[in-house]
């Protein structure tokens, strides 16, 4: 039986095909609630907005936007191999594409969220600092620049014909190669995450700070600006920090060659918790996009009137100033 399992691992497949099918069924949720919603913000900002005349944080939400719904279209085809009693796709082509998409918009989304972050706290914290985000912002070169940067972090995917898409999977062939190109990927992994995580808090601790010492304003608008900063935080946390550990047990679990049964429970873990990180395709537009009351009004105006209140009011595309970080905003 030990055996049996621990040859099921290497080949990929699932060994609890029940709850494999639950988390195929969880993806498809995910997927059908936030492509309606990512598309229909993606059309905001492209022809309501025209995100790319403005000097606003529209240019960064939007690739945030776009980045979640090339992220979303891999979940189909995960949710199919899951349904199938597989954890990757036995091609191997198939494999790799979906390793390079996955890590390319994945990475995007995270970076995303970080520059946005950043940003936000240089105008609430230092709102008459000159920085260079703020002055490569007012063009989309940045936004483009960040791509970019991205592309050389998915090529550990694209090296090596590794079987089922597995790190440091037990072998008796393994190499120096290999081992280099399964660590490289598992850096990328790791980097993507714990970086912006630490960037991120620091710069919601620096602005929660701020906003907490201001004594001009609304209170209740300020009470707000802190809730909100605070709950970019905790998504980011919850959806990605539980995956992330879990890696870490399942890199160890087959470093050491633990037993099979350990190996399987760890890999179960992680698969499950990387489906709940794609919870972050549906959180996203809830976040950052409709917390703003504006951006929110001008949504349900174009797409849901009957919701809308009676007056319009429009969407203005200033940069807001530091008195009041969460007025004129689509942040």
């Amino acid at each position: 039986m030990v055996n049996s399992t621990f040859q099921m691992i290497e080949d990929c497949e699932a060994t609890n095909k029940v709850l494999y099918k639950f988390y195929a069924a969880v993806m498809i949720v995910i997927f059908i609630l936030a492509l309606p919603l990512n598309a229909s913000v993606l059309h905001l900002f492209i022809f309501k907005l025209k995100f790319w005349k403005t000097n606003t944080n529209n240019v960064f939400l939007f690739n945030l936007v776009l980045a979640d719904i090339l992220l979303l279209f891999c979940l189909p085809i995960k949710a199919h191999n899951f349904i199938k009693g597989e954890r990757r796709s036995e091609n191997d082509t198939v494999c790799k594409a979906m390793l390079f998409m996955l890590f390319l918009n994945r990475g995007a989304s995270i970076a995303f969220l970080t520059v946005t972050s950043i940003d936000r706290y240089f105008n609430v914290v230092h709102p008459g600092r000159k920085n260079l985000l703020k002055a490569l912002k007012k063009s989309p070169q940045i936004s483009i620049l960040i791509w970019l940067l991205l592309l050389p972090l998915t090529v550990p995917t694209m090296l090596k014909n590794f079987e089922c898409c597995n790190s440091h999977r037990t072998s008796n062939d393994d190499t120096l190669i290999k081992d280099v190109v399964d660590g490289l990927r598992e850096a990328v992994f790791f980097s993507q995450i714990i970086i912006p995580f630490v960037i991120m808090v620091y710069c919601t601790a620096r602005i929660v700070n701020r906003l907490r010492k201001k004594t001009v304003g609304d209170k209740t608008k300020l009470r707000r600006a802190v809730f909100l900063v605070s709950s970019v935080m905790v998504v980011f946390s919850v959806c990605f920090l539980p995956c992330t550990l879990a890696r870490m047990v399942l890199l160890i679990a087959r470093v050491q060659e633990a037993s099979a049964p350990a190996q399987d429970k760890a890999t179960v873990v992680f698969d499950g918790l990387m489906v709940l990180s794609y919870m972050d395709c549906l959180v996203d537009p809830l976040v950052y996009c409709f917390s703003s009351t504006k951006f929110k009004g001008l949504y349900l105006n174009s797409y849901f009137p009957f919701l809308a209140k009676d007056t319009q009011v429009p969407l203005s595309t200033s940069t807001g100033n530091a008195s009041h970080p969460q007025r004129n905003n689509v942040i």
